[in-house]
């Protein structure tokens, strides 16, 4: 009996738990100590080396909550077991009991349920939500929390166990990531798994389709759900996220087997184009003269689903894609294909001859009667899931093998699709019989359908095939939402890039639209942003830069999207963005293709500019005081290589704003506006930027005098919203009122030198009828000059 016992003891103490005097669970495993009460909450959330207990305690923290028939509920009391160190929560009214292993390990502690019943009342469980104290930074994609000296951490273990509470039936959320939220008076950390393993209908794809059945997933029960719990240093979270990956064998990619998560190759920059097999060899001399680590296709697919390539590209097909790749990858390139996750186009094979039983549906009804091949109009039981209209882009039913387009249907019964176009993308019209299901297919404004979940994973397959057999290894979940229309939320968008990860055969990097817990362990970067919107300034800019707080509270390399190198980009709009990401250190991907690198004749400038800023920025050249100017979007620079590893950084000094309003003269007096400019840096050509400011109306016309003799004359018209700018050049630039380059005028001469010293400036211009807008002139030169060497 004795010896029992002193075994049963031994076993607590490995373990790490232990039950107190005040009859609590103790769970602790390196810095982090656990204590729960006799009901199963959280009554500390220790570091112990601060010393602190990091619990907010002015509300409840369930070790687990339960979901049962739609409600929450609480656990009622806890019991341990010694012998096998399982932890046992009840939820009396449910009836269900949930069994969690607890087992400490390097520096954490994993949880995981290992036995709940009964099955069937049980919809889902959240782990916690656990409320603490810290808010200093909250990494709600990682679900880690952290102030200045210590960290608190969940991780989830599975692809089961989503970060976040519950959100929704469908187990979804468009919010970066709930894994962990802020509060006011601290943070929260939670994860969640649904019961699969029962037939379902949930409002897909964040609600917009409402009461979609999803079926059973055969044995996918709660049971499993795993996560871990740590605490550290704040400084070691990053070692402590790196222990936990390989210990659990979490997806673990790698570039020259170092975690990407440490690989130098963490935010580098990269080129997009549009090439074929004919100019990769041109595309791929860019790419290095840029220094970019990455040339990327945009789009070499004719169809996604079976990622069919298009053959004005690669007439060779995949051969001929595996040369490309082959070449990029002896210039010491990646390659990369931009890819759209699980979409499926309609001229794809899995839609046409022959539609794949597998396409997702949102809904169906039975036949009320038989139809022949020629019916045009045709009657279902209820216009449930037909009468969808919002994001219903294809208006598609598939009745067997034919696929029916309608145009809408009947408001009251008898229920008709009308005006149907029957053999819709080229499948086989035929007859049908009474009761046969008519399904609504899921589809988008990007005129694709999508697969259910078998199908999705059977398409992760075919993408992770061509990879391998081509050598590709850099591409994107572009897309990525795609996956919801399975109906099993984020779970499915986890899986796909699971499924792509554990059927590759070499190292790759890749990137996503949307940003999960689980996926957090696959994704080299996120990198959202795109360029068609305006310049480099307008697009989305704001957005970009408020992403880098994303990164920086979920250890994710910093990025600043997609920028656009046109027949017109200028060197100042280069260096403009240049400037920013070396602000943030933060890569981007820079979209150039062929046409524009070869129509701009600042193109190899231009690449070199890249060059140059991207190695200072990754070699960590620019000091924090730099770093805070370059972040400024009102601040411009000019970097210059002035020796091998040394640079010379010019920040731009810009004047106050001229402005010029519509105003009435008496007869014959003069109509110009007089300023008085004073330049400040070295003897430099004359630059500024004008803009029309105001809602509507124009001017036209414009003439600048500097110094009593210099002429500039401008006889263009500028609508309100405009604008124009004079880097020192003859030619001027003009653009729209989003920023997008609109075209250029080239002057009779260039912009007049001005001198460090006081300048007389006469400015002039046409006002047309109707309201006047106001005109802003900015001049600006390079001044102040900071030299950076690197060791």
């Amino acid at each position: 009996m004795m010896a029992c016992l002193v075994k049963k003891l031994a076993l607590v103490v490995l373990l790490g738990l232990s039950l107190t005097t005040h009859a609590q669970l103790q769970l602790t495993s390196g810095s982090l100590q656990i204590d729960l009460d006799k009901k199963g909450f959280l009554t500390a959330l220790k570091n112990s080396a601060t010393g602190r207990n990091y619990l907010y305690t002015d509300t409840l923290a369930p070790l687990m909550t339960l979901v049962s028939n739609k409600s929450r509920f609480l656990p009622a009391s806890v019991s341990y077991n010694r012998s096998n160190g399982i932890i046992q929560l009840k939820y009396p009214p449910t009836g269900v009991s949930i069994d969690i292993k607890a087992v400490p390990k390097n520096g954490y502690l994993v949880f995981e349920i290992v036995k709940a019943v009964p099955e069937k009342n049980i919809d889902a469980i959240i782990w916690g939500p656990f409320p603490t104290t810290v808010n200093t930074t909250v990494g709600e994609v990682i679900g880690v929390v952290r102030d200045a000296e210590m960290a608190i951490g969940m991780q989830v273990l599975t692809l089961k166990t989503l970060g976040g509470d519950f959100p929704n039936s469908e187990g979804s959320t468009w919010e970066r990531g709930i894994a962990a939220r802020p509060h006011r008076w601290g943070s929260t950390l939670q994860a969640y798994t649904i019961n699969r393993n029962r037939d379902r209908y949930v409002d897909a794809w964040g609600g917009e389709f409402k009461n979609m059945p999803v079926p059973a997933i055969k044995g996918e029960t709660v049971v499993g759900s795993k996560i871990a719990m740590f605490s550290c240093a704040t400084n070691k979270t990053l070692d402590q996220l790196e222990v936990i990956t390989i210990a659990e064998k979490l997806p673990f990619p790698t570039i020259n087997k170092i975690w990407f998560k440490k690989s130098p190759i963490f935010g580098k920059s990269y080129l997009i184009s549009s090439f074929g097999e004919k100019d990769v060899d041109e595309m791929i001399g860019y790419t290095k003269r840029a220094g970019l680590v990455s040339l990327y296709h945009e789009g070499p697919f004719k169809t996604w689903g079976h990622y069919i390539l298009n053959e004005e590209a690669f007439p060779n097909g995949k051969a001929g894609l595996k040369q490309a790749v082959d070449k990029a990858h002896a210039a010491g390139l990646f390659f990369g294909v931009h890819t759209l996750t699980n979409f499926i186009n309609t001229d794809d094979p899995y839609v046409t001859p022959v539609p794949d039983d597998r396409l997702s549906q949102t809904g169906s009804a039975p036949l009320v009667s038989d139809i022949d091949a020629q019916q045009r109009e045709i009657e279902v039981s209820s216009p449930g899931y037909f009468n969808q209209e919002k994001n219903n882009n294809l208006h598609t039913v598939k009745i067997g093998r034919e696929l029916i387009r309608y145009k809408s249907v009947t408001t009251q019964a008898p229920y008709k699709l009308l005006d149907c176009q029957r053999g819709a993308f080229g499948t086989a019209i035929s007859a049908h019989k009474k009761g046969e299901p008519v399904g609504k297919l899921f589809d988008h404004a990007y005129q694709v359908f999508f697969p259910n979940l078998d199908l999705q994973r059977e398409i992760a397959r075919n993408m992770a095939k061509l990879f391998n057999e081509t050598g590709v290894d850099h591409f994107d979940f572009d897309g990525h939402e795609g996956a919801l229309a399975s109906g099993e939320g984020d779970y499915a968008i986890e899986l796909f890039a699971k499924d792509v990860y554990d059927n590759m055969d070499h190292e790759f990097i890749c990137g996503t639209s949307l940003s999960k817990t689980y996926f957090w362990n696959i994704g080299s970067y996120y990198n959202w942003g795109e360029p068609w919107y305006g310049g480099f300034k307008e697009s989305m800019q704001q957005y970009r830069i408020d992403n880098q707080g994303l990164f920086d509270r979920n250890y994710m390399p910093h990025m600043l999207g997609w920028y656009l190198l046109s027949e017109t980009t200028t060197m100042a709009e280069m260096e403009w963005m240049l400037a920013r990401a070396a602000g943030y250190n933060a890569g981007f991907a820079m979209v150039a293709r062929p046409k524009a690198l070869r129509s701009n004749p600042l193109a190899p400038a231009l690449l070199d500019a890249i060059r140059e800023w991207e190695t200072v920025r990754t070699s960590q050249g620019f000091s924090a005081a730099q770093q805070e100017l370059l972040k400024n979007p009102k601040n411009e620079f000019h970097l210059e290589k002035v020796a091998d590893r040394k640079w010379m950084l010019s920040q731009y000094v810009q004047s106050p704003v001229f402005t010029r309003e519509k105003f009435e003269r008496q007869p014959g007096e003069p109509t110009y506006t007089k300023w008085a400019y004073t330049q400040e840096a070295k003897e430099q050509p004359l630059q500024f930027r004008l803009n029309v400011a105001g809602k509507s109306g124009s001017i036209r016309n414009l003439k600048m005098m500097v110094d009593n003799y210099a002429e500039i004359n401008l006889p263009i018209e500028l609508k309100a919203g405009e604008s124009i700018v004079c880097d020192g050049s003859m030619d001027i630039r003009i653009y729209d009122e989003n920023g997008k380059p609109k075209g250029s005028h080239r002057l009779a001469a260039l912009p007049p030198v001005v001198a460090p010293t006081n300048h007389t400036i006469i400015f002039d211009c046409g006002f047309n009828d109707g309201e006047s807008p106001k005109v802003e002139l900015q001049f600006k030169c390079l001044g102040n000059t900071d030299t950076i060497s690197l060791k």
